[in-house]
């Protein structure tokens, strides 16, 4: 695998992540029955199983949700990537829904400081997956036209993910659980 067919895919993918939160946050700004749907789909889905009042326990709740998400991204390439793109469009949508649902309430201060200390280590986890999965289905595709080895490339792109984003996960999560609540205080 080259570095252009890895940056390939992560630009296709960053791509599609951000158009589809702009969607979401476009659909919800102007169908607000929409956004509070996802709203409450996000409450029921997401935020209602972290409910904990103990960080190393609400910790280890968005590891294990952000990982299998994140898993979910990789290896939905051996779908052809057709769930990899509906899942982080999913994602995408619903994020820019609930993000503009919280701007309506609240400063964008106050939206970028519930985002940004956990999103710069959690995005880039979504979106190194995603690229996994994308260069999988591709490879995945290339195996079926003739003369390429597809396991060959799960198990180094596997190692990719070993590599990247489970330690983007872990540290996201940590700081989900530990320093979010705290920079959100501070502008609230």
């Amino acid at each position: 695998m080259s570095d252009s067919v890895l940056t390939d895919a992560l630009i296709i993918t960053l791509l599609l992540f951000f158009t589809t939160v702009t969607v979401g946050w476009l659909g919800s700004a102007q169908n607000p029955s929409m956004g509070q749907d996802l709203m409450k789909l996000f409450e029921k889905e997401v935020a209602g199983q972290m409910s904990t009042s103990n960080p190393a326990d609400l910790c280890a709740k968005l590891f294990a949700n952000n990982l299998e998400a994140c898993i979910l991204l990789f290896l939905g390439g051996a779908s052809f990537g057709i769930l990899t793109i509906f899942i982080m469009s999913i994602n995408g949508i619903v994020i820019g829904a609930v993000m503009e649902i919280v701007h309506k309430e609240h400063s964008a201060l106050f939206v970028a400081a519930a985002i940004l200390p956990h999103g710069i280590f959690e995005i880039p986890a979504f979106i190194i997956s995603g690229a996994l999965g994308i260069l999988l289905a591709q490879s995945l595709i290339a195996e079926w036209y003739g003369g390429h080895d597809a396991a060959a490339d799960a198990a180094r792109y596997a190692r990719l993910f070993i590599v990247y984003v489970l330690p983007l996960v872990a540290i996201a999560a940590c700081v989900e659980a530990f320093i979010t609540p705290a920079v959100i205080h501070l502008v609230a």
